[in-house]
């Protein structure tokens, strides 16, 4: 990595004195219902542009601190308050210098704390990965000298493949994080299980990598639960060492994720909810509408009308998430549907299902749901629909109905009339 443009921790304290000023426009403060809302309005261009809107600098970390130091990169800008924060492990045997330096100034520049992270040996596993990783955030938050641009309570972790195990498991022991994105995370063999995670997942793989395997990383995604929001990206024509140099396609994804959950801002789910962009992506799946947790609720002012692509696109957020009921499943059965009404709006109404394998795998399903009260579905999204009276069935896709015993995945719809209470039924295939 080259060291021309780090700058010293003396350096950067003048440069706060100074007040350096951005190298693009200033945006506008932040909006009075979200402190934490930076920048100007996104656009398609601005998300997927390879700098945004804020001049950065960085420095180097000394080893030390529960890990082997590393660089962090960060907005020179100290009139909106603090920054969320992303801490970055790389994979077995790599160094971040080498392999994900590329995306410190890139994350920094749309208003993000990053710090990159040496580990302390280059053949650590996941576990170690995960001590490193809440390490150098404690580090961050608690001693660094830009602890004070850092919002403790906004925090992130990310890593590719064992990195991206060692992201998911520290997001397993630290459910305060704000989000945990894995790229290509993982090897076989981790048996990597999220279904008790508490923290909001992004899963980005290759669809050519040959290490962590679309099948894989299916199995991964499969696990986790349906009250936590998450979404899985696969880019086309990718292998595994697709992530250790600068990944457009990534980055157009990545940033509206850290965005939203990182500082609650729902301008980008548009880029999200559908995928505004598929350009490159041969695989989207997504829980949306992608509401931050605890972000306040309202219902749409309209119903949404363009057909989505993988994913709906309402107007607003739902009126309410409640949980999906669930039943114990019947002695045999192969594969139980629960269902849920995501949000609703005069006239209109968007649900979701989760199909549950039972005891064993499944190849196949298909969900049959009893819409006697005058309702109709317009949409579907990850399944295809059928219709015949009253009764709706909808059948798996290519890339998700193959389901290990006790995984699941959801698939959801649009309809019109008033939210449903059905109590689907699933058989396989």
């Amino acid at each position: 990595m080259p060291r021309s443009g780090i700058v010293t921790w003396l350096a950067v304290g003048l440069a706060a004195v100074l007040g350096l000023t951005m190298a693009m426009t200033t945006p506008p403060a932040a909006a009075a219902d979200n402190p934490y809302q930076r920048g100007p309005d996104p656009t398609l261009a601005s998300v997927a542009a390879s700098r945004g809107p804020f001049a950065t600098t960085q420095a180097t970390v000394p080893p030390g601190n529960g890990f082997n130091g590393g660089y962090v990169y960060y907005p020179t800008d100290t009139s909106l308050g603090t920054w969320g924060a992303v801490a970055i492990v790389p994979g077995y045997s790599a160094l971040f210098a080498n392999e994900e330096a590329w995306m410190g100034p890139w994350l920094a520049s749309f208003g993000f704390v990053v710090l990159g992270i040496e580990t302390n040996s280059r053949t650590d596993g996941a576990d170690a990965r995960a001590t490193q990783l809440l390490a150098g955030l404690d580090y961050l938050t608690r001693s660094s000298p830009v602890r004070d641009r850092v919002d403790p309570n906004r925090l992130s972790v990310m890593g590719h493949s064992a990195g991206g195990a060692g992201t998911l498991l520290a997001a397993l022991r630290r459910p305060s994080l704000k989000t945990a994105v894995g790229l290509a995370p993982g090897t076989p063999g981790n048996s990597l299980n999220m279904s008790t995670t508490q923290v909001p997942t992004m899963l980005i793989s290759g669809q050519n990598d040959g290490t962590v395997t679309p099948s894989y990383v299916q199995g991964i995604y499969n696990t986790l639960p349906a009250s936590v929001e998450h979404a899985w990206a696969e880019l086309a024509g990718n292998d595994h060492l697709s992530f250790t140099r600068p990944n457009p396609t990534e980055m157009r994804i990545l940033i509206p994720w850290l965005k939203i959950f990182l500082d609650n801002d729902t301008r980008y789910t548009q880029f999200l909810c559908p995928l505004a962009d598929s350009t490159g992506v041969s695989r989207y799946n997504s829980t949306c509408p992608l509401v931050p947790p605890g972000l306040p609720t309202s219902p749409p002012t309209t119903p949404p009308t363009t057909p989505p692509t993988s994913t709906p696109p309402p107007t607003g957020p739902p009126t309410s998430t409640p949980p999906p009921t669930t039943t114990p499943p019947p002695s045999g059965a192969a594969c139980t549907a629960t269902y849920r009404t995501v949000g609703s709006w005069s006239g209109g109404f968007q649900g979701e299902v989760t199909v549950t394998a039972g005891s064993a795998a499944i190849s196949g399903w298909t969900v049959r749901l009893d819409l006697s009260g005058g309702q109709s579905i317009s949409q579907v999204w990850n399944g295809t629909l059928s219709t015949s009276g009253s009764t709706a069935t909808v059948r798996n896709v290519s890339y998700n109905g193959s389901l290990a015993a006790a995984g699941s995945t959801t698939f959801g719809f649009l309809g019109s009339g008033t939210p449903p209470a059905p109590t689907p039924t699933c058989t396989s295939p």
